[in-house]
């Protein structure tokens, strides 16, 4: 729908439906033949609002997903969607009637898991998650003979086996080298499994780095988080392949009040800003609550106000920032602030927030927060 500019009262999330769907037919297009995109829609769908992502993702063709927690996907199934939904982490297997109940597909995460899950005595869909070095999640590669015993599982109906490529965004040599032998032993097991007579369920290692640094391997799905969403995890971050992608989220909000402040005068919290000259401050309806870093204070970084760059001033508070718009004399009351965005000529990328932040794309994005308003456009 058109964005209501009046009705985006204090701060908010614009969500471009239009560059969700480019970036589906892109990724989509990379994908080798038979592999299916499995949209990771976890922590609200990185900051974007999981039903509505989720929901438009249904309405362009897409049918399989994943979550972190079942509450994740109960909450998906409860507002209509459709598909495939996994649980990558951990479920208790005394919910095992709610796994069942909304039609939810769990991560087996070792042996133990599998047995507790079986235990619950009727049919649950299962993926099976393999450790191969990222040492998290999942039963080790060095256990055939556990991962046999769970593929026989009575009440298991196993759809997948996958695991984790932890290095598949880095270009280091090292850590090539070790992606590398985190695919050989991934598949080296899946050779053991069928040597055990065992007909391989469907097949996912890929992410959306592992997409982008290793499009040759052959699976039945690819897991796509960040790429999705039109970012990447760092500005720094190079891939082998190069796609046009669209960023699909902007942070905005309102300038709340106006005012000037004399050579000398502090601003916020501590008053680790001491202003040099008579300085315009405006004051922006967004804080750290709303999930703004607030270690980017102290002008490490800036927002767009009238097509023109305003640099942070003072601490972040819980619910407002301040900016210094001396040299923007034309802003008022009401104009809106981006954070996140275009505004003119000018443009702030998350990836460039979230390293001014110390931090990365995934955690600034996955961090915003339930009071901002997810506007689609």
């Amino acid at each position: 729908m058109a964005l209501n500019q009046t009705r985006a009262e204090r701060a908010w999330a614009e969500i471009n439906l239009n560059n969700l769907k480019h970036n589906v037919k892109a990724l989509r297009e990379i994908l080798p033949a038979g592999s299916e995109l499995m949209a990771v829609v976890k922590a609200n769908a990185y900051g974007h609002g999981d039903v509505e992502i989720a929901a438009n993702l249904n309405h362009i063709g897409v049918s399989s997903f994943a979550v972190a927690t079942i509450d994740e996907g109960i909450r998906l199934r409860t507002h209509g969607i459709k598909g495939n939904i996994l649980i990558l982490g951990y479920t208790l297997p005394e919910r095992a009637v709610e796994l069942v109940r909304h039609h939810l597909t769990q991560a087996v995460i070792d042996y133990d898991h599998a047995k507790q899950l079986n235990a619950f005595g009727k049919p649950i869909p299962v993926h099976i998650k393999i450790d191969t070095g990222m040492h998290r999640l999942g039963e080790s590669c060095d256990n055939p003979a556990e991962i046999d015993k769970i593929l026989r599982s009575p009440n298991l109906e196993v759809r997948g086996i996958f695991t984790h490529l932890c290095a598949a965004d880095s270009t280091q040599t090292d850590d090539i080298e070790f992606t590398k032998k985190q695919i050989h032993k991934f598949y080296a097991l899946l050779d053991q499994l069928q040597q055990l007579g065992h007909t391989l369920p469907k097949v996912h290692i890929q992410s959306s780095y592992g997409v982008l640094n290793y499009p040759e391997l052959q699976c039945d799905y690819a897991r796509i988080g960040i790429a999705l969403y039109g970012a990447l995890s760092s500005p720094d971050d190079r891939t082998k392949l190069q796609l046009d992608l669209r960023p699909v989220l902007a942070l905005k909000a309102r300038v709340a009040l106006i005012r000037t402040i004399t050579a000398g005068e502090g601003v916020s919290y501590g008053r680790q800003f001491m202003a040099q000259r008579d300085t315009r401050v405006a004051v922006i309806s967004i804080g750290y609550a709303d999930g703004l870093p607030r270690n980017l204070s102290y002008e490490k970084a800036c927002v767009l106000i009238r097509g023109c760059r305003a640099p942070i001033i003072g601490r972040i508070c819980m619910d407002q920032l301040m900016v210094d718009v001396t040299d923007i004399p034309v802003v008022k009351r009401g104009d809106i602030a981006t954070l996140i965005g275009k505004d003119g000529s000018e443009k702030i990328t998350a990836e460039q927030v979230a390293a001014n932040a110390g931090t990365i794309t995934n955690e600034l994005l996955s961090r915003l927060g339930t009071r901002l308003e997810r506007i689609l456009i």
